[in-house]
């Protein structure tokens, strides 16, 4: 269930994977990030997805007028997490709100891993 905007002209339905899309693609482009982890962990290891699959890091849940994303990142090692995570938070609700025009109240990053990069 995605989220209807009715006005003058008619309906807008947007909905819930357009916007984990729009947040996936936005993360990803962040400094730090080296790419999106999958939502389901078995046994700790992480599984980097690929462009095609930026959504599937995501989770949008929207209750009344606003959206809560959580995000399921893997950063690269060496860089300051706390940093990366804020980066992208920031990144990710001014998007996402752009776009869409939809009130984001939270942006929730868990990070499932490092990687050390080659």
């Amino acid at each position: 269930m995605g989220k209807e905007i009715i006005n003058s002209l008619g309906k807008i339905d947007i909905s819930e994977e357009v916007i984990s899309t729009i947040a996936g693609a936005t993360a990803v482009e962040c400094y730090g990030l080296v790419g999106m982890a999958s939502r389901k962990l078995t046994d700790g290891f992480v599984d980097l997805l690929g462009r095609e699959n930026l959504g599937r890091g995501v989770v949008v849940s929207i209750k009344d007028n606003e959206v809560i994303i959580d995000l399921h990142i893997v950063v690269g090692y060496g860089v300051k997490i706390s940093e990366v995570a804020s980066n992208v938070m920031e990144r990710v609700r001014y998007t996402t709100e752009k776009l869409t025009g939809l009130n984001v109240s939270q942006v929730n990053v868990n990070v499932q891993g490092v990687r050390v990069l080659e």
